[in-house]
């Protein structure tokens, strides 16, 4: 079933002229502004130029250090009296960069996209939704609390943290959805069952919404399989650039591939381009996702690279939902500004993520990478995870068999630390997993 099937039934040419409507609109909107001008003059063009046939796939890209020397407000296209909310990147080098959202970008767009996102993923009017993403100028909680609202759940916005609270709350409050962070909802479950709540009997949870960091297909498993029957926890995907929790969602047929629908492709368009030469990835390629807003009043993006790679579904427009003109690609599997080389060798968090995940006996949310210097390729890199208490191998075996497995998957040889549960951080929302350590 779909929320909206005007849009989301229609075949990938009726999109595609679609979003061609679009771009003209928004270069006619961005030939208003002279920081907009300015930014497409740097390659020969004007904003009007979207209207071409090849005008997006000409366009400048667009990245922080765009943004940065116009601070406060870059490249913002209405004035700040309509903006009724900012919201901002994480700033984890450097000031946070601001965008706009005027009343509109809030209530009718944003609330729209996230509410067809859930329902898609299999979400009803009515049902109840612990919303525990944060607040502030993060827009993962803002995003989902206008998602739900417009969709007609009854949602409670607890918000990261309190975990004691929730899991009762879980309980008696028969909560059927969560949103959360996947990490601080596999921490919920050894909070439940430390308090004496079964997850599998004592909850009512039918769907998890898990973004902030991507899952894998074995920390997904082991996680539905803690739940109640029947429960499935998705991976969804948003950007603050791109207006919100608003990219990607997995339908129930799409879940089971790993894949997520790039669900508001009326509204943004996401494009899945190779990170060096900035074209196109066919099927089955992994690419960097880049983003087009094409409704947003207050700071829209044109080919945001968000730097974030994503391999494209082997039969993208063929989901058996019926969305065919929404292309599925798979989840984050890291990002091309973030990947290590070790040793002359591509490694990707999401690897070391899947192997921990894979191997029994280890605590799937609690692992680091550490590596002696992040300011070019690292000469060391060690991996850290943790034991599951009661686990009836040592150690040093659970160490030895991760580091064999890691081995296999890398191509690396890399030593393997292991601790005692419960000794190393955990993350509400997206985790730190690299983190520099000055080896002995």
């Amino acid at each position: 079933m779909m929320l909206h099937p005007e849009i989301e039934s229609l075949d990938r040419d009726a999109i595609k002229a679609l979003q061609t409507r679009k771009l003209t609109d928004l270069g006619d909107r961005l030939a208003a502004s002279p920081e907009w001008c300015e930014h497409f003059a740097a390659v020969g063009m004007q904003p009007g130029d979207l209207a071409a046939a090849d005008g997006l796939a000409n366009a400048p890209t667009l990245e922080k250090s765009d943004l940065r020397p116009r601070y406060p407000f870059p490249m913002l296209t209405v004035e700040t009296s309509r903006v009724a909310r900012f919201f901002a990147t994480s700033g984890t080098t450097g000031l946070p960069v601001l965008f706009g959202f005027t009343h509109r970008d809030l209530r009718q767009l944003l609330a729209v996209q996230v509410a067809r996102a859930l329902y898609c993923l299999g979400v009803r009017p009515g049902e109840r939704a612990y919303q525990g993403y944060g607040y502030g100028l993060w827009i993962g909680g803002p995003g989902h609390d206008l998602g739900l609202e417009e969709l007609g759940a009854t949602c409670f916005p607890v918000g990261p943290g309190r975990a004691e609270l929730v899991v009762q709350w879980m309980r008696d409050q028969a909560w059927e959805v969560a949103v959360a962070s996947p990490l601080f909802l596999a921490h919920l479950v050894g909070v439940a069952r430390d308090h004496g709540i079964d997850p599998k009997t004592d909850w009512r949870l039918r769907h998890a919404v898990c973004g902030g960091q991507s899952i894998s297909r074995a920390f997904r498993e082991q996680l539905e399989a803690e739940m109640p029957a029947g429960f499935r926890a998705h991976n969804s995907y948003g950007t603050t650039e791109s207006g919100g929790p608003n990219l990607g969602i997995s339908c129930p047929h799409a879940h089971d591939r790993d894949e997520m629908h790039l669900i508001n492709e009326d509204t943004v368009i996401t494009e899945i381009l190779d990170p060096d030469t900035l074209k196109p990835v066919g099927p089955g390629e992994v690419g960097e996702v880049v983003v087009t807003t094409l409704d947003k009043e207050a700071s829209p993006v044109v080919r945001w690279r968000t730097r974030d790679l994503v391999r494209m579904g082997d039969k993208p427009y063929d989901c058996e939902c019926g969305r065919r003109g929404l292309p599925t690609i798979g989840r984050i599997i890291g990002r091309s500004d973030d990947m290590l080389k070790v040793r002359g060798v591509l490694v990707f968090p999401s690897q070391v993520e899947d192997v921990i995940a894979g191997t029994p006996g280890t605590v799937k949310e609690a692992w680091q990478i550490y590596v002696d210097t992040t300011d070019g390729p690292p000469r060391t890199m060690t991996v850290a995870i943790e034991c599951e208490t009661g686990f009836q191998g040592g150690p040093s075996d659970l160490a030895d068999t991760v580091a064999r497995s890691l081995s296999s998957r890398l191509g690396l040889k890399v030593p393997v630390e292991c601790h005692p549960q419960g000794s190393l951080p955990r993350y509400e929302a997206k985790a730190q997993r690299v983190l520099v350590k000055e080896q002995p």
